[in-house]
């Protein structure tokens, strides 16, 4: 089957060729993101293979269709950036990959808890300089704190493990509860836990509901000086809102993984230009935020689950058998 692979990374290609050596399907990889403007280099091949970043709204999804193509082939979970009531009127067919390894999420969100409490990223520029100051690197204890997991997914799950490890209190917030939700996770409104958290982490995926679902009136509620991660989407933290808790003092450290705005930044080098996202630009002056370009699921197993699962989707869809991941 004739594949058109977009936003395709020299690692894309690593990882989707070797997922392919027993299935020969034909991939051409394109280092470009799926718009409207690029969506003819598609032409003639039956699926596209996409990522987070890629268009495929309604106009995007009829030039799809139009030169031949049937199957959208998502290598993410994520599928808020697909028209799913176009492509099902178009007859066209949706994979995604469900899972990959939750692991590496959870592992990541807890390397940004680390590394905001004790300020490694600080203290390894100030060594590099030669300055041996600790004055700015005061952290504390994570025994004792309570942290607050909003989304209890396989992610979540794995997170609040990892943290009760540490001998925190897991406090839960999720409109489902999940069944393999260990003894030690307390399932309280969303307003309790914003009250009572000392660490909140955000899982949960972009729904009408959690739609800047971090804003003004949910920081206000929460503690002073509380530290908020970030490792889900982007959206779900009302960017101007977080600003101005920073500068109130009441959000004490902020870790990003993901960006309302990213499309226009992660994933590619800007080191050469001027980035002119101005909200961005102002996260990065505080001392206390650190963020990482959308690189949490980046580990060798994830990248490897994310190939093999999306080649399985593509020999189900061509075959007709096996288990398609199918969104419509």
């Amino acid at each position: 089957m004739r594949i058109a692979v977009f936003s395709a990374k020299p690692y894309d290609q690593t990882f989707l060729t070797l997922a392919n050596e027993d299935k020969h399907h034909e991939l051409s990889f394109f280092d470009v993101r799926l718009t409207a403007d690029t969506a003819l280099l598609a032409r003639g091949y039956e699926g596209v293979c996409v990522f987070v970043n890629d268009h495929l709204d309604t106009s995007v999804l009829h030039l799809l269709h139009g030169n031949g193509t049937r199957l959208v082939a998502l290598r993410s979970a994520g599928f808020n950036h697909v028209d799913l009531a176009t492509a099902e009127q178009l007859g066209m067919t949706v994979v995604r990959v469900p899972a990959y390894s939750p692991h590496a999420v959870a592992e990541h969100a807890v390397a940004l808890v680390l590394s905001l409490n004790r300020m490694t990223y600080r203290a390894y520029n100030r060594v590099r300089e030669g300055n041996f100051s600790l004055d700015g690197l005061l952290g504390f204890d994570l025994h004792g704190k309570t942290v607050g997991v909003i989304g209890t997914g396989n992610i979540g799950l794995i997170f609040a493990d990892i943290m009760h490890g540490f001998g925190c209190r897991i406090l839960a917030s999720d409109p489902f509860p999940n069944p393999d939700a260990k003894a030690f996770i307390e399932y309280v409104p969303r307003e309790t836990l914003f009250a009572d958290a000392d660490i909140i982490s955000l899982h949960c995926p972009l729904t009408p509901d959690t739609d800047h679902l971090i804003n003004e009136k949910a920081i206000d509620q929460m503690k002073p000086g509380v530290m908020l991660i970030n490792t889900g989407r982007g959206r779900v933290v009302d960017t101007q809102a977080v600003i101005a808790g920073l500068k109130s003092g009441k959000i004490g450290r902020l870790g990003l993984d993901v960006y309302e705005e990213e499309e226009q930044l992660f994933f590619e080098d800007l080191s050469q230009g001027v980035i002119d996202d101005d909200q961005f630009m102002r996260l990065t002056t505080f001392h206390n935020v650190l963020i990482t370009g959308h690189q949490a699921f980046f580990t060798d197993e994830a990248l490897t689950n994310i190939a093999e699962t999306t080649l399985e989707n593509i020999d189900a869809f061509e075959s007709g058998n096996g288990t398609l991941h199918r969104l419509v």
